[in-house]
């Protein structure tokens, strides 16, 4: 499977029947305008998905979530990019993220509908994710409910998860169905094997974010060896394996030249020397360089 993969390689999501493309690209903490510019830059460069969210302030103004405080940029770049290049909107796999519940149903709601409007990506996002467990059963269970709301009235095509640990997961699987999407932190330094066991038993995609561990292990000797071998930069390896365990790497940078060698990565193949050496490295929790919420009550 990994040899044939390219950057036109999808994954079809369970339910949904969706086509979410292998490599994505991030957008945290990007500012407004540099996010316009780098998704642009991304799509020329081939990526047909964008990973945002309310919480990374580059979603369009929105009095009700102070944190979204940026325009949201990624509809517009993805507007402009498809009327440029006479592309269809739903050539591009656009991914949204709501962080936290509202105090009632209906105002969570109205902070889910807000978000696709703002979007304004005729009238619908790609995928939906409730973007951290740490609002508690109930407030997990509304912020649920909202997506499958939207999924219904065709403003969300495929709800899903972020951040989820196994718990999470059994807790949504009791409303009838399990998620298609879980995006996790995933790298050889944290690799989460309890999560990614039980996603792949279900048939859930699991999407990777810090693929690239933000440059924590860019002097690592072996992965530097790894990367000397196949002529390939430290990164390029980290993404690569990414894609050979099946995930979806979401790589994040607003430099055009990194952003151009994140996505050349299916011209080589990691060996089974390569993998199991970096399948050796894994600290488990503690190899996360981000919040971790996946065991949080």
């Amino acid at each position: 499977m990994a040899s044939k993969l390219s950057l036109q390689t999808a994954y079809t999501l369970k339910g949904t029947g969706a086509q979410m493309p292998v490599l994505g690209f991030g957008v945290y903490q990007s500012p407004t305008d540099v996010a316009i510019a780098s998704v642009t830059t991304a799509l020329k460069t081939g990526y047909r998905h964008i990973d945002g969210a309310q919480y990374y302030g580059n979603e369009k103004e929105a009095k009700s979530r102070p944190l979204v405080s940026a325009t949201c940029k990624v509809g517009e770049a993805v507007r402009k990019w498809c009327q440029e290049t006479g592309s269809k909107r739903s050539d591009v796999f656009v991914t949204t993220k709501i962080i936290a519940p509202e105090d009632t149903l209906e105002k969570t709601l109205a902070s889910v509908r807000n978000s696709v409007e703002v979007a304004n990506l005729d009238g619908y996002v790609d995928c939906f994710l409730v973007h951290t467990p740490t609002s508690g059963p109930e407030g997990r269970k509304h912020l649920w409910q909202a997506l499958k709301q939207l999924q219904a009235e065709g403003k969300v095509k495929t709800p899903g998860v972020s951040n989820f640990g196994v718990k999470h997961l059994e807790e949504i699987q009791k409303t009838g169905e399990l998620p298609a999407v879980n995006q996790i932190e995933i790298h050889p330094w944290c690799q989460q094997r309890p999560i990614v066991e039980y996603c792949k038993q279900n048939n859930i995609v699991l999407q990777a974010y810090c693929p690239i561990v933000r440059g924590k292990y860019a002097d690592d000797a072996e992965l530097n060896e790894i990367a000397k071998k196949h002529g390939v930069s430290w990164a390029q390896v980290l993404i690569r394996w990414s894609l050979q365990k099946g995930y979806v790497p979401l790589p994040k940078s607003d430099t055009p030249s990194r952003i151009a060698s994140n996505a050349d990565v299916f011209d080589f193949e990691l060996d089974e020397d390569d993998m199991a050496k970096l399948d050796a490295k894994d600290l488990g929790k503690e190899g996360a360089v981000a919040p971790n919420p996946v065991d949080c009550p």
